[in-house]
């Protein structure tokens, strides 16, 4: 009885006493779908690089790379690719495969972070199958004659109407390289802004250097009837966040009155154990692949709101004047009031203002997220009449 809706873009998310409301929008026409239970499931997104030139035509994310490659079977051709993380040699790694390799890889990590990473070591070593995995990967990088830099500081992409060189310093010695293509990666995080729009409560953490929302070991949040699950609640990857899944379910069924307690715990019991595999690599994966200082406070001179073209230099004026925080900084500009709502400058506002105002991340806070989420037409809105929608039986959860 369960409905399967594709190409469904959600907007907002309304909860009243009895029921929860998400308007959404599919095949150019609004609706609205209610339920007594939600669970939200949004995933993650690259975190922003930003660094010189990275405006630049010809300069994107690695996941926009592999996206081409996987959904077209376009493959960047002179590539360099710029950052830190597994995502970065998987991406190398299928470009080899595709027969064009990358020209080389600039990573961020150091020396230093691989060695404080060991202490790690002996819990990442349950996922071994990950650390195998990566090992391979590198390896098959290595074997097709990627070159890599490690280390690098002072990354700036030249060029004049688009991406021509990336220029950096590695190992004590300056480099250029020229190249068409520049992928940019130095992890993924969380999703947040739907979760944020409804008003759950979210909190800094230190290793993932990104806000989570806070959640039970079931997913279930603060406000009564919404769960969460997978990378939208922290970085797991793909199987951890099935797993997720699995878990609030159970949680929902039993409090949907469908399962009993006893046995929702009875089933956890296996899902739990998996889940402990999954995530034994990521305290050694986060300390090992840190995002890179020079992007996290990028120069003055950088944009980092690219939807209305402010700098870091902008931030940081605003924090002089006063400005404590990334709501109170529409006030002086308009930072994460474009298009994308503060996804792609968020955290880096955030940080900045957090430095600059010697605060902590949670003091600080992020954007105040609110509907609609994502751009709606008034066309769209138009074709929706009063109470269209898709209602499901009262008491059953979608």
């Amino acid at each position: 009885g369960i409905s399967h809706m594709a190409g469904t873009v959600v907007w907002a998310i309304e909860e009243t006493a009895e029921e929860i409301s998400v308007s959404c929008t599919r095949e150019g026409r609004a609706l609205q779908i209610q339920g007594a239970r939600l669970l939200i499931a949004t995933g993650a997104l690259e975190r922003p690089m930003p660094m010189p030139g990275w405006t630049l035509p010809g300069v994107m994310t690695a996941g926009a790379g592999q996206i081409l490659l996987k959904a077209s079977g376009m493959v960047a051709r002179r590539a360099v690719l710029v950052g830190s993380g597994p995502l970065l040699y998987l991406i190398a790694a299928q470009m080899v495969r595709a027969g064009v390799p990358p020209l080389a890889l600039v990573e961020t990590q150091t020396r230093e972070d691989f060695t404080g990473a060991l202490r790690h070591l002996p819990g990442a070593l349950r996922g071994w199958r990950y650390l195998l995995k990566g090992a391979r990967m590198l390896a098959e990088i290595r074997r097709a004659g990627v070159v890599r830099y490690r280390g690098a500081r002072g990354i700036a992409i030249e060029g004049a109407e688009a991406a021509e060189a990336v220029r950096f310093t590695a190992g004590g010695q300056a480099h250029r390289i020229a190249c068409d293509t520049v992928l940019l990666h130095h992890g993924v995080v969380p999703n947040t802004q739907t979760a944020r729009s409804i008003g759950i409560a979210h909190r800094w953490d230190r290793a993932q250097r990104a806000f989570l929302p806070q959640c039970d070991a079931w997913g279930a949040t603060e406000q009564a009837g919404i769960w969460m699950a997978g990378d939208g609640t922290g970085i797991g990857g793909a199987k951890q966040a099935e797993i997720a899944g699995r878990l609030a379910a159970l949680d929902i069924a039993c409090a949907a009155g469908k399962i009993t307690t006893g046995d929702r715990d009875l089933r956890a019991v296996p899902l739990r154990r998996a889940s402990r595999g999954e995530l034994a690599a990521r305290p050694f994966l986060d300390a090992a692949y840190p995002p890179y200082e020079g992007a996290l406070r990028p120069e003055d001179a950088v944009t980092i709101c690219r939807c209305e073209e402010i700098s870091a230099g902008d931030i940081r004026a605003y924090a002089r004047l006063g400005c404590l925080g990334p709501n109170q900084a529409k006030a002086f500009g308009r930072p994460g009031m474009g298009p994308c709502q503060g996804r792609y400058c968020g955290l880096t506002v955030t940080a900045l203002l957090a430095e600059a105002n010697g605060r902590s991340e949670d003091e600080t806070g992020y954007y105040r997220i609110r509907a609609p989420i994502k751009p709606v037409t008034l066309g769209e809105l138009a074709q929706m009449q009063e109470g269209e929608g898709f209602a499901p039986i009262q008491g059953e959860t979608h």
